[in-house]
């Protein structure tokens, strides 16, 4: 029996891909806050904001509990189109998303570098949407947690 779950075990950790870069900045700010600062760099950078997830909220609807965590859905068709257009695939990806959830003495934001996200399809890491993207999204995140 325990070779069987051993072989399952190995099984199953090569079947899975490799975990992808996440990239968090703190922010001293309450998550609401935080994300409300994330969608008004987000609004003022002229991208679209597509979704705004309340998950604390979601799990309240379900009676049950957890900490504050927001994630915004949002994209820019001059960053996001060449993407699309060097790999359909990109479109399971983007738009982009950041999620921020509490951390004692504030929150953090996270998001997954584009050139990880992008990682197992035919884009280089170093094409320039990509690098616009890494750019644009350090500049929100870093925007947002002051």
């Amino acid at each position: 029996m325990r070779q069987i779950i051993m072989s399952a075990a190995l099984i199953v950790s090569v079947a899975m891909p490799a975990s992808a870069e996440l990239i968090t900045v703190k922010s001293a700010k309450p998550v609401s806050e935080t994300m409300d600062a994330l969608e008004a760099a987000v609004g003022n950078a002229g991208a679209t904001v597509f979704a705004r997830v309340d998950h604390q909220k979601g799990a309240a609807n379900a009676d049950l509990q957890m900490p504050a965590a927001q994630v915004l859905i949002f994209g820019n068709p001059k960053l996001g189109t060449p993407a699309m257009n060097a790999d359909l695939r990109a479109s399971l990806y983007l738009p982009l998303k950041v999620a921020v959830h509490e951390v004692e003495g504030g929150s953090v934001l996270t998001y997954e570098d584009p050139a990880d996200m992008f990682a197992d399809l035919d884009i280089a890491a170093d094409a320039p949407f990509v690098k616009k993207m890494q750019g644009a999204l350090g500049k929100l995140t870093g925007a947002a947690a002051n």
